[in-house]
């Protein structure tokens, strides 16, 4: 563990100097972690001047969800989005073979492709997250145990997405050139609302199959106490399993991978 530790210090250090290098990601950080704040926020503003619920849903527990999603994305975009990434595309780790030196470091690969780049000014966006969130508490009434339920479920939404990534990551092995994630990324985006107020069979996907869901929905529903203890076990549970099935599949793609000198 302190050597995993260590060498995340390594990588975070390294990207710092990477971000630092150029002063403008500063601003363009800022002002991107607000955009993102004032647009959610105005959306759920829009639609609750109209009603007063939707689906049971009303505007506190809303924005919990939104908080949330900010909070998942950001740390998102921090770290595993910018170390899966680097397999990607036609200049990434795979098509371009340079996959060779990660294989080659003494630590576990996938350890390595998880950590290994870090966007450092997406703090300003956890921050932001972190404002929506207790925007959502002071319209509530939050309990010790509604909190940490709360912090039980987002470790679980976390281990979720990472794995949802690490899976569309893996596929890359098998068509390097499809840039997989952004599939993800696309439908990611409809987790800003809770996934109560899709239609039946919707709902039902995007909660077990895609489950975007389990990520934002259900950590807020723990927030506002509006969770059983059965869905908190399943979500648990759907949180581990998603995790051994991704780290699986990784490591098969990574025994199918053709080095750059074979």
């Amino acid at each position: 563990m302190l050597r995993h530790l260590r060498i995340i210090r390594v990588f975070v250090a390294a990207s710092t100097q990477q971000e630092l290098a150029y002063h403008a990601n500063f601003a363009i950080s800022l002002l991107n972690a607000l955009l993102k704040l004032a647009t959610g926020w105005l959306g759920l503003v829009i639609v609750f001047e109209q009603v007063d619920a939707l689906n049971g849903w009303d505007y506190a527990a809303a924005l919990a969800v939104l908080g949330v999603y900010l909070l998942v994305g950001a740390l998102r975009d921090l770290v595993l989005a910018p170390s899966l990434n680097q397999l990607a595309g036609l200049e990434g780790d795979i098509w371009q073979g340079t996959f060779d030196f990660v294989l080659l470091r003494p630590a576990n690969t996938q350890f390595l492709v998880s950590v290994r780049q870090w966007q450092i000014f997406a703090v300003f966006d956890v921050v932001m997250a972190l404002l929506v969130i207790a925007a959502a508490c002071a319209q509530i009434t939050l309990t010790a145990a509604n909190l940490l339920a709360f912090l039980l479920l987002l470790t679980g939404g976390v281990i979720t997405i990472y794995a949802m990534m690490l899976i569309f990551s893996s596929l890359l092995f098998w068509s390097p050139g499809f840039l997989f994630t952004w599939v993800f990324d696309g439908i990611f985006q409809m987790a800003r609302y809770p996934v109560g107020i899709y239609p039946g069979a919707l709902g039902l996907l995007l909660t077990w199959v895609i489950p975007i869901g389990i990520i934002t929905t259900v950590p807020a529903q723990a927030l506002t106490g509006d969770i059983s203890a059965e869905m908190m076990l399943a979500t648990l549970i759907f949180a581990v399993v998603a995790l051994a099935v991704a780290s699986l599949l990784f490591r098969r793609a990574t025994n199918r991978y053709a080095s750059a000198s074979s």
